[in-house]
């Protein structure tokens, strides 16, 4: 019941928000864009594969590929003249969604994985497995949420991101 309730919802817009996290959301937000997204960084390309991989229906998945391809995420490359068919590529900015991916297994990993890992990210330079992890631009050290603060920045129009009290150990 609760599904129907959900599939029937209505999704509401953050184009509007000015926020980066609501921007991105906007375009891969939708359950079904994450995953296609993962199996695009597995490798898989054409329609019948995402479809046989998801158990999607095919007109849910054809407009999830429509907007990843409208938003400049995938691009729609034709690979038959005859029967007309395309694949479905990975772009520069589809590749810039690997952290936010690679952060949601990750996350899946370590709390929804009780038999452990279902894939392990192998580093293809040394051949060992690996983590990702996030590191200081400036000094390559290593940050969590409890070593940062937030300061506004030159995309910012109004006040609501800017945190009351900064990110503590004990605001968990």
């Amino acid at each position: 019941m609760q599904v129907t309730m959900l599939a029937s919802m209505e999704h509401k817009s953050l184009s509007g928000m000015d926020c980066s996290v609501a921007q991105c959301l906007e375009v891969v937000g939708e359950w079904w864009s994450m995953l296609i997204m993962r199996d695009a960084f597995l490798g898989v390309r054409r329609f019948n594969e995402f479809q046989s991989r998801l158990g999607i229906s095919s007109n849910i998945l054809q407009r999830r590929l429509d907007r990843l391809v409208e938003t400049g995420v995938l691009a729609k490359v034709r690979y038959s003249d005859h029967p007309p068919r395309n694949e479905y590529r990975l772009t520069n900015k589809g590749f810039d969604l690997w952290p936010v991916l690679d952060a949601m297994r990750q996350w899946g990993d370590r709390y929804a994985a009780p038999g452990g890992p279902p894939l392990l990210i192998v580093h293809d330079g040394c051949g060992s497995v690996c983590e990702t992890i996030q590191v200081c631009s400036s000094c390559g050290v290593s940050i969590d949420p409890r070593g940062i603060s937030v300061v506004a920045g030159p995309g910012r129009s109004g006040e609501d991101l800017i945190p009351k009290r900064p990110i503590t150990e004990s605001g968990r």
